[in-house]
């Protein structure tokens, strides 16, 4: 449903309002009108409140870690920040660090090698089928729940495009068995898809979407209080920031790069991972969508890190072999401190956003997954995960000890954290309260 000049109203917001003009439609943040003197629950004129809606976001990188740089030693809140993951300090009371996670469907027998049964393993609790994943992978398991009434029922973002190719590697987002739902990695594809334009002046990046929208905008502020109007302002500059970092890309960023070169990846990785998150984070807050999965790196991914000085090998290789030296150990640990660098941006941008009596990081879980904790002996016993938010009144400012699988942790994120009454996942046979 689309904001036109019409009273705006809490039942049209959550069905997900927008401006519109021509092809195009801009969502709206979530404005101070909306909620109740309390600021924890939509709130309308003879209606009954109903509380925030909470986000699910599959935060992924693939390949592996360097467990003595990246888990702390310590358990409960006292635990050091290790040099990986410096780049969270400051969300120390954000985020709830997990340790001795078992993805025990990756030990099931059947085809493939240690990257295929860990993907599998790590995003749908199956075994490997032989050419995909073995089942629905939780984001869509959550999505059937809770994403039938936004405009996407869930999203999938990728940045890093290289891997060695097949479906497994290249995809986290599964429908249901060998059904994969690949990520659009390409920012202008991305940009088009959230705002719906299809116009040549768009396409050929001449003018901007918000010419198209702005009688709609400046209808719907006159209807807004200050803070709201000031709201507005803001957010329309960021849509028009966004715009225009689209728009500056090289014009071979716009194309699909299916291995990298042997002379090093000349991909500004970095560059596009933020426009990513920045895209996902407009979605998430516009409430286009309420799950998304972002993968930052593929399955034993390819990639080359010229922004860190490490272009002599590729990423899996850094992970094999040369990460029994002292010098491979270092690197691995830069690389992995890169990955917590654009978690830590992802978890940034949430906090900026205010949305109710919080910010949009207030009303989302984000979970950040390897498909393997050390990834030279393709270790699955022991993943490392970071789940970030306070949705559902999660615990954080932790680093627990989990004595459980993959599927028991998917199992109480999905129904105790975002109330998706999801049942059952496979190899789930209990919910953890070290989370809740």
């Amino acid at each position: 449903m689309i904001l036109s000049r019409k009273d705006l109203t809490r039942r049209t917001f959550l069905r997900g309002v927008g401006l519109s003009g021509a092809a195009i439609s801009v969502g709206l943040p979530a404005f101070e009108a909306l909620f109740n003197e309390s600021g924890t629950a939509y709130a309308a004129a003879g209606a009954a409140p109903e509380p925030i809606e909470t986000r699910f976001i599959l935060w992924f990188n693939g390949n592996g870690i360097i467990e003595k740089y990246w888990i702390p030693p310590q358990y409960g809140d006292g635990f050091e920040i290790t040099p990986c993951l410096q780049p969270l300090a400051r969300f120390r009371d954000d985020i709830h660090v997990l340790s001795g996670v078992d993805n025990s469907a990756a030990r099931l027998p059947g085809p493939g090698n240690g990257h295929h049964k860990s993907m599998s393993g790590l995003v749908a609790c199956e075994a490997f089928s032989g050419r995909g994943a073995g089942g629905a992978s939780i984001d869509q398991v959550i999505a059937d729940k809770i994403g039938s009434e936004s405009r996407f029922r869930s999203l999938q973002v990728g940045v890093c495009q290289e891997s060695f190719g097949e479906s497994v590697q290249r995809n986290m987002s599964w429908a249901g068995r060998d059904r994969p739902l690949p990520p659009e990695m390409i920012p202008h594809r991305l940009f088009d898809s959230l705002f719906g334009s299809r116009e040549q002046y768009w396409v050929e990046r001449k003018k901007s979407i918000l010419d198209a929208v702005r009688d709609d905008a400046t209808s719907l502020k006159n209807k807004l209080g200050y803070s709201d109007q000031h709201r507005l302002d803001e957010y329309l500059a960021s849509v028009r920031s966004l715009e225009r970092s689209v728009a500056s890309l090289p014009p071979e960023y716009s194309q699909v790069v299916e291995r990298p070169s042997e002379g090093g990846d000349l991909k500004d990785w970095p560059r596009i991972a933020k426009l990513q998150t920045d895209l996902l984070v407009h979605a998430l807050a516009s409430r286009q969508t309420r799950v998304a999965s972002y993968m930052l790196t593929k399955c034993q991914g390819l990639s080359r890190f010229p922004w860190l000085g490490h272009t002599y090998d590729r990423h899996h290789d850094y992970t094999h072999g040369r990460v029994e030296t002292p010098e491979g150990q270092r690197i691995m640990r830069d690389i992995c401190r890169w990955h917590v660098e654009e978690f830590a941006y992802l978890l940034a941008k949430l906090k900026s956003i205010p949305e109710g009596n919080g910010t949009l990081l207030d009303n989302t879980c984000a979970l950040f997954v390897h498909e393997h904790a050390e990834a030279n002996p393709h270790k699955n016993a022991g993943l490392a995960m970071i789940a970030a938010g306070h949705a559902g009144g999660m615990k954080t400012g932790l680093h627990s000890r989990v004595t459980g699988t993959v599927g028991d942790l998917y199992l109480t994120l999905a129904e105790e954290v975002l109330g998706a009454q999801i049942g059952k996942f496979p190899t789930a046979d209990k919910k953890l309260n070290t989370i809740i």
